[in-house]
This record gives structure tokens, C-alpha cells and sequence, in this order.
């Protein structure tokens, strides 16, 4: 029926008393709820808002709304996500503990450690799908949003440091923070350096690709 080649076990006592082949398909399955954790994470944080939280994408509205706050989308398929990565873990080390009890030639926890990997197996599978398609597929970027953080970001006074000095553009950075504004409108007022130049220094741009040196 699944069309996978089996053999007869070499050490019949081994495989009968040891089940370390369950134990390590169960812990590859963690580390794959341990990866889809952090990416359902990752995309609940950047989706946050719409005005309060990061907001730099923009998820697909699977429910009408927040129950509390009218307008919010909910990521509700990313927390389902991390629930699943949960059930997995916590199945996981049901199995690791299983595996310790194969004591001399039986392990009698067979059932919990098959019944719990199944069950890995199975909602991984779904929750790998669900996320994908309801989540995923339709993910944008506010551009918007993602150009005014870069913009209000202190990060930017990192690229005149090489040009006016490490404590000068620290005290832009600095300014900028007390005052609530950019670290250009500082740089500009100050007049470090010509306009052009400043503008050609602070483009985001610049700073996601690798430098050349001069």
C-alpha cells in the first residue's frame, strides 16, 4: 500500500527492544515545527498593526476582524501554526521518553510513541498546507509603511560614519532620537555634507548590497 521497500530487521532483540528509528523520525518532525514556528512567528510580528505593531506586510484577511479592535487583521493562521509546532514538540518528547523504555528486550510504550508520531505527521501536513495557502500565497508588502520605518530608522547614520566619523554621526543619531526627527533632517540642518551627497550616503538601497572598497 505505501509502496516503500521494507527488510526483516537485522537484530530482531534490537528492534524489538529499541526504537530509535521512531525517536529520530519524530525528531526531525520537531525541527521542522521548530522552523514553521519561527517564520508563523516572524510574519505575526511584521504584520502587526495596522498602526501600533511593526505592519511592514500586510497578511491576508482570512476573519472579518479583532472581536475587541474593528479593523485589525488577525494572524490567525500563523498562531494556528504555532500551535501545531507546540502539539509537535510537546509529542516529541512523549516519544523521547518512550524510547527510554525499551527495557532489555521490550519496549512497551510502542503505542503512545506510534500514536503521537501519526499524529505529528498529520498536522504538520495540514498546517504546512493551511499556511501556505491561506497565508503565505497572498502575503504584500506595505511599501508605505516599510519606507517611512527606514526612513525614521537611527540605523541610517551608519553609512556617513566612514565619511564624517564614528562620534559625529553617533551625535546626529543622538539629536535625531530627543528631537523626533530623521536622522537627514539632522544631518541637513547641520550641514555635514552637500545635499547630494547626504541623499546619495542615506539611500536604503545602498545598504542592502555588499560594499566596494575604495
Amino acid at each position: 500500500m505505501t509502496k516503500a521497500k521494507l527488510r526483516e530487521a537485522e537484530n530482531h532483540f534490537e528492534a524489538q527492544g529499541a526504537k530509535d528509528a521512531v525517536v529520530e523520525a519524530s525528531g526531525s518532525l520537531k525541527t521542522l515545527s521548530v522552523s514553521l514556528m519561527k517564520i508563523a512567528n516572524d510574519i505575526r510580528w511584521l504584520g502587526s498593526g495596522p498602526r501600533c505593531g511593526i505592519g511592514e506586510i500586510l497578511i491576508p484577511p482570512v476573519q472579518p476582524g479583532s472581536s475587541i479592535m474593528p479593523g485589525k487583521v488577525n494572524p490567525v493562521i500563523p498562531e494556528a501554526v504555532c500551535q501545531v509546532a507546540a502539539q509537535v514538540m510537546g509529542n516529541d518528547l512523549t516519544i523521547t521518553i518512550g524510547g527510554q523504555f525499551g527495557n532489555f528486550e521490550l519496549n512497551v510504550m510502542m503505542p503512545v510513541k506510534g500514536h503521537n508520531l501519526l499524529q505529528s505527521i498529520e498536522l504538520l501536513a495540514r498546517a504546512s498546507d493551511v499556511f501556505a495557502d491561506k497565508c503565505i500565497r497572498g502575503i504584500k508588502a506595505d511599501k508605505k509603511r516599510c519606507e517611512e520605518m527606514i526612513e525614521k530608522s537611527l540605523a541610517m547614520c551608519t553609512s556617513l560614519a566612514p565619511v564624517i566619523g564614528y562620534d559625529s554621526a553617533a551625535k546626529i543619531a543622538k539629536e535625531a532620537y530627543e528631537r523626533g526627527k530623521t536622522v537627514r533632517e539632522i544631518a541637513l540642518e547641520k550641514k555635514v555634507l552637500p545635499a547630494a551627497k547626504l541623499n546619495e550616503l542615506l539611500d536604503p538601497w545602498s545598504m542592502t548590497e555588499p560594499g566596494t572598497k575604495k
